[in-house]
């Protein structure tokens, strides 16, 4: 495996092997956990090379956000890499110029909503950086994650308006043995604060039982769902319905439009995100 700093350095790495291999890229910013590993293997699996870039984006983080205490675990996350058979690590310092970018991305409409309501610009800022390491490590398939759907479906929206050629792929979300979500901000939890956490899945369960169980009006789930998360004494951030594809809120659910619930909660300092898909039963 090896390691690449400089944009000069991985385009001289990856050069030779264009237009004879295919290559998957799996973008992150580090502090890697399994579910980080199921999209590395979901790579393997696609293509012939496999790159990860590992960089913490500055501007996709808000004035008041966690940019300088986010983890940053280099050498755990290389020997994790190696372990998994991924080809290259691009490990930039800074991917801006030292007074910073004077071009950036804007994502409209798709971000005004979940976490784009709350957090301005944060994906104007994951926009620009993924476009500017598509643009470097030029892949054939770019693997994200289903946690993080919002920025799926934004990442989407943007390689077919700017007509990159490019395939996403998404992959399920990975959790742990008791239903939370895996992330890398799940170890600033203290251990009264992860065992809270959980109701965020138990919440998003019932509301999936629910709605197999035939149950379509929107606000009869979310108040299932809130009674679990106010015993436990959890007060979201957003609790929401929205179709899976284009994001727009959804008041009923019908079988021929996939919808999923959102969630987001900050437990202590700790900002937790969390989306599962909602079905209603198919009626014989």
């Amino acid at each position: 495996m090896r390691v690449a700093h400089t944009t000069a350095e991985i385009r001289r790495q990856l050069k030779p092997l264009r237009g004879r291999k295919t290559i998957a890229f799996v973008p992150t910013m580090g502090c890697l956990h399994e579910g980080h590993l199921s999209l590395i293997r979901k790579a393997k699996n696609l293509a012939d090379i496999v790159v990860v870039s590992i960089y913490v984006n500055p501007l996709q983080f808000g004035p008041n956000e966690d940019l300088d205490s986010y983890p940053r675990t280099f050498d755990e996350d290389a020997r994790l890499c190696a372990a998994e058979g991924v080809d290259l690590i691009f490990h930039p310092t800074s991917l801006y110029p030292k007074s910073g970018p004077k071009i950036t991305l804007k994502a409209t409409k798709l971000s005004d909503c979940l976490c784009g309501a709350s957090r301005p610009g944060h994906f104007d800022g994951v926009v620009t950086v993924v476009n500017i390491l598509f643009n470097i490590v030029q892949p054939d398939i770019a693997i994200f994650g289903e946690k993080d759907w919002q920025q799926l479906a934004i990442i989407g929206r943007m390689i077919s308006d700017l007509q990159m050629p490019i395939e996403v792929v998404g992959c399920p979300t990975l959790r742990e043995t008791d239903g939370l979500a895996m992330s890398s901000r799940n170890r600033h939890l203290s251990d009264e604060e992860r065992t809270a956490a959980i109701c965020l899945s138990q919440s998003l369960i019932a509301m999936q039982k629910l709605a197999l169980n035939g149950e379509s009006d929107v606000d009869s789930l979310k108040r299932a769902a809130m009674t679990i998360l106010t015993d436990a004494g959890i007060s979201p951030l957003y609790l929401d319905v929205r179709s899976a594809r284009s994001l727009k809120a959804k008041r009923k659910l019908n079988t021929s439009q996939p919808a999923r619930v959102f969630i987001a909660a900050k437990l202590g300092d700790t900002r937790l995100i969390d989306n599962m898909p909602l079905q209603l039963a198919q009626q014989p």
